[in-house]
């Protein structure tokens, strides 16, 4: 196979997991100030099921295959890209595509590997990390010391937020729905677990916070849980709204912010702009890539489906049992597993 045509996952149709189709298609041009990666290992998220479902379409110029984060060698560069080299191993959060043997990818959105992960583990980070770094860290302004709930603890993004909380000097508190995930999460670095069919959230989060509530809030559920995260917020918190897995409406209690003085911010992040994303990427680099080569980093748990199994990969994505990420392994992939 050459670089004029590849294989790749595409949408037939919006509608379930057997609308994802293998195709053989031309691979992407690789433009200035861009590299073409030959993928082998892709994340899989939740964008990627909302695109295909038909919620969630692909911002202007960016392709229409889904896929957000890749891992795999850098196969050409573009005009003026000088900082990295053809066969650097990397891993980037990627505008759409990555369920794909090759994709195109602004420099400025590609982050060296860490020393002894391996492709796979490394395909699962860009887009979850990206996120976590944009709202929590620039956006919410993480400091040592702060208190984070974090929901979904088990999960892509709650996983990130525990990490990157603890890697920070914060503490988070993980909110699971069993005692596997909640292992998980401690493992992870949370110093404390709340399991929500057992437990009350915001009295257990009070109670580990010895009544001040806290400090930041991590998101992913949505819905009702929005009551729950204004009552367990201290003063001046902030909660991040990163995805609304079970409801993208909610009624809250105006006089409760205002008392509490919360800020309440969403963001999503595939529409940001390349230099959004390259700063995001650049702070990643600076404050948190040197933590993941460290002796004892807990590398993220990663279940793996081959390419052309996406539509199992969504399916097992659908029933939120898995720990940790789920990621697609190309051919490239498997050939180049330890």
């Amino acid at each position: 196979m050459t670089l004029t045509d590849m294989h790749a996952i595409a949408i037939a149709r919006p509608g379930g997991p057997e609308v994802l189709e293998l195709q053989r298609l031309p691979a992407p041009a690789c433009r200035d100030g861009e590299v073409l990666i030959r993928v082998a290992a892709a994340g899989v998220n939740g964008p990627d099921l909302a695109q295909r479902r038909g919620h969630y379409d692909p911002p202007p110029d960016a392709s229409p295959l889904p896929g957000l984060e890749v891992a795999g060698e850098i196969a050409a560069l573009g005009a003026g890209v000088t900082n990295w080299q053809v066969g650097d191993r990397v891993m980037a959060l990627v505008n759409g595509g990555g369920y794909a043997e090759y994709a195109a990818v602004p420099s400025g959105q590609v982050l060296p590997i860490p020393d002894g992960w391996s492709f796979a583990e490394a395909a699962a980070l860009p887009e979850t990390w990206f996120t976590v770094t944009q709202t929590l860290v620039m956006r919410a302004g993480l400091e040592p010391g702060m208190t984070v709930l974090v929901h979904g603890a088990s999960g892509g993004i709650g996983g990130a937020a525990i990490q990157i909380s603890a890697i920070l000097g914060a503490r988070a508190i993980g909110v699971v729905s069993s005692p596997e995930k909640a292992d998980y999460a401690t493992r992870l670095g949370a110093f404390a677990t709340i399991d929500h069919t057992s437990e009350d959230i915001t009295a257990r989060a009070l109670a580990l916070t010895d009544g001040k509530g806290v400090d930041r809030v991590v998101d992913i559920i949505g819905g009702k849980m929005a009551e729950q995260n204004v009552a367990a917020s201290a003063r001046g918190g902030h909660i991040v709204q990163v995805s609304t897995l079970d409801g993208s409406t909610a009624s809250l209690s105006l006089r409760a912010i205002m008392a509490r003085q919360l800020t309440l911010s969403g963001s999503t992040l595939r529409p940001q702009t390349s230099a959004t994303k390259a700063a995001i990427a650049d702070r990643i680099r600076a404050d948190l890539l040197p933590a993941l080569s460290r002796p004892g980093f807990v590398k993220p748990s990663v279940a793996h489906f081959p390419l052309a199994e996406a539509s199992e990969a969504h399916r097992a994505m659908e029933a939120r049992r898995h720990l940790g990420k789920i990621v697609l392994i190309t051919p490239f992939g498997a050939a180049s597993s330890p």
